[in-house]
């Protein structure tokens, strides 16, 4: 049995930062990722968007790590250089019934520690987007994109600068308790480490309810939340991130540009029972309505099937938004085992807080 210091298993953006924030303390990592390459899920079929931590409830993980980790990520990309562009976002009030939720948003993102906000009237809108169609808008400097890839890249890249190890193709068979370290069984090798983190994302809790020692209870369940994009072909007159008021499962239907300059729309929200990433071009009369409430001059023949992405949600349908759930040994009284559940968005902009918050319940090396 080989013995290390920490392992991570999933080699998404946040089980990347979690090992890369783990070998800057000094532990020896080994990153497990049953995927050809790190970040073939999740991480790489989203909106590529950095959140700026407008949306979500007052107090929240969702709401702290969003804030703390768009800093933490603005930083890192800007040291590292990984391409980013703080673009802008503009969230828009289709009518004037839209209005008061544009308040909310403003009054939510202002407790959240957003200090940039700036409401604006339809005209003062237009003078920032003259093609947008709207009665109203809040303006978030702070908001941007960035390169997905680069940034997963970078962060590998620094966890292997530190003694890190990124072992692909590489499913987990077993975990069992081993004294004081965690067994884990990959083929017919075993690795044993004193910290596991179990950063899955979609296969968090298939992955958590293989350790026996674990409580089944402590599993919450899995919702699977699908959402396609449609691409725009063809000039825009956008240079800002534009996106409709929240609605009660997703942020709506938005706006998107990547570092390329290609526009999109998407995602909506589907609820599925498995992963699937078809994207069923009879949506596009959706994408199409969505999109003109955005850009009443959008033209349906550059509208087009793009791609779609799950997410791993721990509430469904007609459920309240739950938070992101970071589960230790103070939760389940496994010394150790360190559990990400509902890594949903803003995973991606929150991803070097919660690293940061698994570090923290790692402790030191040897600790």
């Amino acid at each position: 049995m080989d013995e290390v210091g920490a392992i991570v298993v999933g080699a998404g953006v946040v089980g990347l930062a979690a090992a890369r924030a783990l070998a800057l303390g000094g532990h020896e990592v080994i990153v497990l990722e049953r995927e050809k390459q790190f970040g073939m899920v999740t991480s790489s079929r989203n909106s590529g968007v950095v959140h700026a931590g407008l949306y979500y409830p007052d107090g929240s993980l969702k709401a702290q790590l969003c804030v703390e980790g768009r800093h933490r990520l603005y930083d890192f990309c800007e040291k590292r250089g990984v391409p980013h562009r703080r673009c802008g976002k503009l969230i828009i009030a289709a009518d004037e019934a839209e209005l008061a939720a544009l308040d909310t948003v403003m009054a939510r993102g202002a407790r959240a520690g957003v200090e940039d906000l700036v409401r604006l009237t339809a005209p003062q809108a237009r003078m920032i987007e003259p093609a947008l169609g709207c009665a109203g808008a809040v303006h978030s400097p702070s908001s941007g994109i960035v390169d997905q890839h680069g940034l997963m890249l970078a962060l590998l890249g620094e966890a292997e600068a530190h003694g890190a190890m990124l072992v692909c193709e590489t499913g987990v068979d077993a975990i069992v308790r081993a004294g004081s370290l965690w067994s884990v069984q990959v083929g017919d090798t075993r690795l044993a480490a004193p910290i596991l983190v179990n950063a899955a994302g979609l296969g968090a809790q298939a992955l958590a309810r293989t350790i026996e020692v674990l409580e089944p209870g402590l599993v919450p369940p899995l919702f699977h939340g699908k959402g396609c994009y449609f691409s725009y072909s063809g000039k825009v007159p956008f240079s800002h991130l534009i996106y409709p008021v929240p609605g009660p499962a997703s942020l709506g239907t938005h706006f998107t540009l990547d570092l390329d300059g290609q526009a999109r729309f998407g995602p909506d929200i589907h609820w599925v029972d498995a992963v699937d990433y078809t994207v069923d071009p009879a949506l596009k009369g959706e994408f199409l309505a969505a999109a003109r409430r955005i850009w009443p001059e959008v033209e349906e023949a550059r509208l087009h099937p793009a791609y779609a992405g799950v997410r791993p949600k721990l509430s469904g349908p007609g459920m309240p938004t739950a938070d992101f759930m970071l589960q230790g040994e103070a939760d389940h009284g496994l010394p150790g085992l360190i559990n990400l559940f509902g890594i949903d968005s803003p995973g991606l902009t929150s991803s070097l807080a919660i690293a940061e918050r698994v570090a923290a319940m790692a402790g030191p090396r040897g600790s």
